[in-house]
């Protein structure tokens, strides 16, 4: 209440303000006094302009170079490379037309501020100038658009077959992730009809590849390995964000999206880069997705292949953590379902050891 009592105060303030400059307006017109239609003071706002004008773009390139390493991040991906390059050539394009269209506006405010001696001259048009500020930037705006577009499409195109695929899975407000088993290494399928409280990904226990499939609250990644993110979302539209890895991919209800990169430095590496010991990579969603959004985020670790694989093998599959859903298995697989989640010693490796 008392904010809107400010506003209103303020607007009230400033209409009264307005008022008494009209009536001192009327009243010297009432006494003859002829209205000027330019200020007095014309000459001083057009060099108030290029004052601006240069103050603005002096503290604009400051701040910009001085704060250079708070809004840059240290690259830990292949692609980002590419990404960044194509990012900064585009910012040096938009930068130097920004000034030039700045310089040239401020300069003719100035130069062509009001003069009673100075008549202007008229021009119907010229081609030549449409030409080229129609033909220039669109030149330019399609190599942008054509360069950025092939980068586009190598990152979100197929994935080699030796990737490793990882399914991220938003909801509000958290992210979960699902590895494939060390068993098969193939994510078994889902369907959205499927998923209810405990089987929040909808698992299909009918596909085998199904049966050694975990889930994750943290997100783990092998070095120099090419990773495939398959996202799925299963409310409304998040975001995917991994800031130094140059990823960010949305998660749309109904329609999933994929993005593959590869990491080319370990969490202790940056650890290391930054001289930071409680660095910790982040995914964070970057769609305002609800109230909770803030707290949306997820811890990413970033190891050696060995360090992984040994990460993978220490989980628990998703059905043996939930053993009640074995009763969702075919029942001529359940067998082959409790061996694969670990729910039951595997007979073949027993005669496999004996014989050897």
């Amino acid at each position: 209440m008392m904010s809107l009592i400010i506003v209103l105060g303020v607007v009230l303030v400033l209409g009264i303000l307005f008022l008494i400059f009209r009536i001192s307006t009327l009243v010297g017109i009432a006494k003859g006094k002829k209205e000027e239609l330019v200020s007095p003071n014309n000459g001083i706002h057009a060099v108030l302009f290029v004052v601006f004008l240069v103050g603005s773009l002096a503290l604009f390139f400051w701040y910009s170079i001085t704060r250079f390493h708070l809004y840059t991040l240290p690259i830990a991906s292949v692609h980002g490379k590419e990404t960044d390059r194509l990012f900064w050539i585009t910012m040096a394009i938009t930068v130097i037309a920004f000034v030039i269209i700045s310089i040239i506006m401020f300069v003719f405010l100035y130069q062509y501020r009001y003069n009673p001696a100075r008549r202007a001259k008229f021009f119907p048009d010229n081609h030549y100038l449409e030409l080229t500020w129609t033909i220039i930037p669109a030149i330019v705006l399609a190599l942008l658009i054509f360069t950025g577009l092939r980068t586009w499409n190598d990152i979100t195109g197929p994935a080699s077959k030796d990737a490793e695929v990882v399914e991220l899975i938003a909801q509000q407000f958290a992210w979960t992730a699902r590895y494939p088993g060390v068993k098969d290494k193939s994510l078994g399928k889902v369907n959205y009809k499927l998923i209810d409280a405990v089987n929040e990904f909808g698992l299909d226990l009918s596909d085998k590849n199904s049966f050694d499939d975990f889930k994750s609250l943290e997100l783990h990644l092998p070095v120099g390995q090419e990773v495939l993110l398959k996202i799925r979302a299963k409310d409304v539209i998040h975001s995917v964000f991994l800031p130094h890895f140059r990823v960010k991919m949305d998660a749309v209800p109904g329609m999933p999206t994929q993005f593959k990169f590869k990491a080319t430095k370990t969490t202790e590496q940056m650890r290391d880069e930054l001289g930071n010991p409680n660095f910790n990579y982040e995914l964070a969603c970057t769609e305002i997705c609800g109230r909770g959004h803030f707290s949306m985020k997820m811890s990413v670790i970033v190891e050696e292949q060995e360090a992984y694989e040994r990460w993978k093998a220490s989980q628990e599959a998703w059905l043996k953590q939930n053993p009640d859903y074995l009763n969702k298995v075919p029942a001529e697989l359940k067998e082959a379902a409790m061996i694969k989640a670990g729910m039951q010693a595997d007979p073949g490796a027993g005669v496999a050891a004996v014989k050897e």
